[in-house]
């Protein structure tokens, strides 16, 4: 049976028996549906006797937990987009296309029929959709534990949050705030500033995208509240200024920023608000590097070598071999991805050697160069003198730098080709083509893959101040001449990161089955989730840092995901002829 785009998964257990059931009916479900799956929760009802009447278990604790339950076990089945659905009468953002219900739940042909009922009139389904029968779970069926007390509610409601890759945590934060609201949630979504020391900033969802799935989420979940989406572009935002608000949802990490809000208030003469805690989720499956509760910087991580959007198809490129474009900024760490990747067979091409080789005396831009640009570039052996030649080029950055760079850049780009063919009269698979200027000189045409590696400005500042002997302003104008990686990312199909030292990334760099780096590796290529292992330090921002052993781990481990997932798309491709 092919799975369905979107489902809606009906459950009456009791709320108490929910810890225990939700693992098993999620994981069913999640191996019928790849899209949205709606959760109608209805504790008690009878699918096999009368005409089922929609109705929502009230706002209470035991309810509260419930969704804690259902969440995390979500968070078992990545990519799965649960939604627990707090009100109905209402059509849903993605109309399910198949029912479910879990086992149990009575005499199989009265069930699918009570299910159809239940979807047409709680949300607006057609009739004749598919009607599943989950297996349900073994064991005593749990006794209802009560509602438990009712939890507090108030008319307008604050939440912030950077809402990035939305979450499990998220959700669950979501709709405690729902729970609350009778009127109206103010939501502040992070932006701009606010932005800027979030790790890996690059991989965050654009503002747009962010607030249009919380509009999603929210508006599936509960319609009955108003929702007030906007940017914030510093941590208080409307929250210390609007008089009809009430109360503010907190986790506790960001208790004390809702301190902070009412601190903020009292100072503006309003009323400090009521702030309603919301425990954190624990990921059970973080690694050594990240976080320990569910988050989005753990998200992006895992995204750290994986295909981001699909390989370029040209007609003008070849199958065989496979080029990957490799570039980043000064001090990314690029040349140690390009090292690790040639390590595990690659055939490597350094654009960098042969921009020497371009200016070379005899070379086609040589004379090319020395009449742009005087003969007093040359040394007294010919060879031109790559400092004067700079200090010509950046006089005048803007026309200078491009009548240089129209010269030598197509000069290089032959070049590469050259080895290109070479490669493939060798037989290689692989290309990876190292320059730091791919993305500028357009030369993206000659590669199927784009895989930028990225750092935080203040980490590559230090690497070049270590490195080259350079001040940091002078490091920081080297920066700032380059393209950001931000524009790097929006090219990219696989992006790298070498913050954990240079050996983290080479996990990152490998992800796929190629039998020589297991056996280098020793193991059966899935990357250890667990705690961080003992001697584990926090850093200056708080976050738990890994012993240098395992960043270095990291690193191979983020390399070689890289490279491994890759393998996996050529195995699946047609080889087709090689090149010339």
């Amino acid at each position: 049976m092919a799975p369905f785009p979107s489902g809606l998964l009906v459950l009456t257990a009791p709320l108490g028996a929910l810890p225990r059931r939700a693992a098993a009916a999620l994981a069913e479900a999640a191996g019928v549906v790849t899209g949205p799956l709606y959760v109608h929760l209805q504790p008690g009802l009878r699918l096999d006797g009368p005409a089922p009447r929609p109705a929502a278990p009230p706002p209470a604790a035991a309810l509260l937990r419930a969704l804690a339950a259902l969440y995390a076990a979500a968070a078992a089945h990545r990519g799965l987009d649960v939604r627990v659905l707090l009100g109905h009468g209402h059509r849903l953002a993605r109309p399910p296309r198949v029912l479910l219900a879990d086992g149990g739940a009575g005499d199989a042909g009265p069930v699918r029929v009570a299910l159809r009922e239940l979807a047409a009139a709680a949300y607006g389904c057609p009739p004749g959709l598919p009607a599943l029968l989950l297996s349900g779970s073994d064991g005593p069926e749990a006794l209802p534990d009560g509602s438990g007390a009712e939890l507090p509610a108030y008319s307008d409601v604050a939440v912030g949050g950077t809402f990035d890759r939305l979450h499990g945590a998220h959700r669950l934060l979501l709709s405690a705030c729902c729970l609350l609201a009778r009127r109206r949630l103010l939501v502040g979504v992070a932006d701009g500033e606010l932005l800027r020391h979030k790790v890996l900033r690059e991989l965050i969802e654009p503002y747009e995208l962010r607030a249009a799935k919380l509009r999603e989420f929210l508006a599936d979940v509960q319609p009955a509240v108003l929702y007030d989406i906007v940017p914030l572009g510093d941590p208080y935002g409307p929250a210390v200024t609007d008089p009809e608000l009430r109360c503010i949802v907190v986790s506790e990490e960001t208790r004390r920023g809702g301190e902070a809000v009412n601190k903020k208030r009292i100072e503006n003469g309003l009323a400090a608000l009521e702030l309603f805690e919301i425990e954190l989720m624990e990921d059970p499956y973080h690694g050594h590097n990240e976080e320990e509760k569910i988050s989005s910087s753990s998200l992006r991580q895992r995204l750290l070598g994986t295909l981001l959007r699909p390989p370029r198809d040209s007609p003008t490129l070849l199958p065989r071999p496979y080029i990957i474009g490799l570039t980043g900024g000064s001090g990314s760490g690029k040349t140690s991805i390009a090292q690790r990747l040639g390590q595990m067979g690659a055939f490597l091409i350094d654009a960098d050697a042969l921009g020497h080789a371009a200016y070379l005396p005899g070379s086609p831009a040589h004379g090319r160069v020395v009449a742009a640009f005087g003969a007093e570039i040359l040394n007294k052996d010919g060879t031109i003198n790559r400092k004067v030649l700079g200090a010509k080029v950046f006089g005048n950055q803007v026309q200078r730098l491009k009548s240089l760079t129209d010269i030598v850049w197509p000069e290089i780009a032959r070049m590469v080709r050259e080895r290109i063919g070479e490669a493939g009269a060798q037989g290689k698979a692989v290309v990876v083509l190292d320059a730091a200027v791919l993305l500028e000189a357009d030369w993206q045409e000659m590669v199927h893959e784009v895989w930028a590696a990225i750092i935080p400005e203040e980490e590559a500042v230090k690497r070049i101040v270590r490195r080259d002997g350079l001040s940091e302003e002078a490091a920081r104008s080297r920066l700032r001449s380059q393209m950001s990686d931000s524009q790097r990312v929006q090219q990219a199909q696989v992006v790298l990161c070498t913050l954990w030292e240079p050996e983290v990334t080479r996990r990152q760099v490998s992800r796929g089955p190629l039998p020589t780096a297991r056996e280098r590796r020793g193991g059966n290529g899935s990357s250890a989730a667990g705690l961080p292992p003992v001697g584990s330090a926090a850093g200056r921002d708080g976050r738990r840092r890994a012993p240098r052993a395992a960043l270095l781990t990291a690193f191979r481990r983020q390399v070689e995901k890289a490279w491994e997932l890759l393998q996996q798309r050529l195995s699946r491709a047609p080889a087709g002829p090689p090149a010339n």
